[in-house]
């Protein structure tokens, strides 16, 4: 399938701009043979809020108006989205993403992994598991942005049997090594596909450097977005060749399976608080 990386710049406090934005990309990335569409983290409401007040009003629950409109455009083109947004639940506010397909929501999730920074300060902390949805595109997982800098939440998609992990990201500038390093590194070690879809832009005194990644299972990088600017990445990937985790590097010598080879009796104490 092809997938595109959408790396774009959300202005902050203007949803129904960034809703429009985002609808306009969609057509483009699908005019492009984009099956699989990633927007960036808080795509639709902007990430550099002073309180959780401020940011209300952009806020909305999932399934909402906004999903709804990505709903209807995915019908439309028959593609499948994965959008960041804040979540509006009850009384409870979430840095989420939602996984919207031809048929509506397939899914949402909600960032467990809260640094503090921007909106992740004042939001409540994820509270749903990490969830493959198995798709007519393969086995998809959700992480958003600092997650990722935790292997845990990556092995836990790998090990569900997820074939591509999709990161909606808001990296400022400071933290460049992250997608240099990180999400390759995420993408070997489980192998799996990797896409982080980075935003751009200044935004209350921070900067986004853009710099989003298309990784093969290998660790190589497919595709690379620019600095500074709005891109867009494509590639065209096979989701089932991550399924085989066993490397056959030389017959009956040389063979490796980062499944099968974990010892997980060693490892109780990484899931101890």
């Amino acid at each position: 399938m092809k997938v595109a990386a959408v790396q774009m710049e959300p202005k902050i406090l203007e949803k129904e701009r960034n809703i429009a934005r985002c609808l306009e990309l969609m057509r483009t990335t699908a005019k492009e043979g984009a099956q699989l569409i990633i927007f960036p983290e808080c795509a639709l409401s902007g990430y550099c809020f002073a309180s959780l007040a401020e940011a209300i009003p952009v806020a909305e629950p999932v399934p909402g108006p906004s999903s709804d409109k990505i709903a209807a455009l995915c019908r439309e083109l028959n593609t499948y989205v994965i959008v960041g947004l804040l979540e509006k639940d009850k009384s409870r506010y979430y840095n989420a993403a939602a996984f919207i397909g031809p048929q509506g929501l397939v899914g949402k999730y909600r960032k467990i992994h809260l640094p503090h920074l921007g909106i992740d300060r004042f939001v409540t902390p994820g509270n749903l598991p990490f969830t493959v949805y198995e798709t007519e595109l393969g086995g998809i997982g959700i992480a958003i942005c600092y997650d990722a800098n935790f292997p845990e939440s990556c092995r836990i998609l790998a090990l569900q049997g997820a074939d591509l992990i999709a990161l909606p990201t808001n990296w400022p500038q400071g933290v460049e090594i992250v997608p240099e390093v990180v999400i390759p590194t995420r993408a070997l070690e489980n192998h799996v596909f990797c896409i982080a879809a980075n935003r751009v832009g200044k935004e209350r005194g921070f900067t986004f450097f853009g710099g989003s990644r298309i990784c093969h299972w290998t660790g190589i990088t497919l595709e690379e977005g620019k600095m500074g600017e709005e891109d867009i990445l494509y590639a065209d990937i096979e989701p089932a060749d991550a399924r085989e985790k066993r490397l056959i590097l030389e017959p009956g010598e040389f063979e490796v399976d980062f499944v099968s080879h974990r010892r997980p009796d060693f490892y109780g104490r990484l899931a101890q608080p």
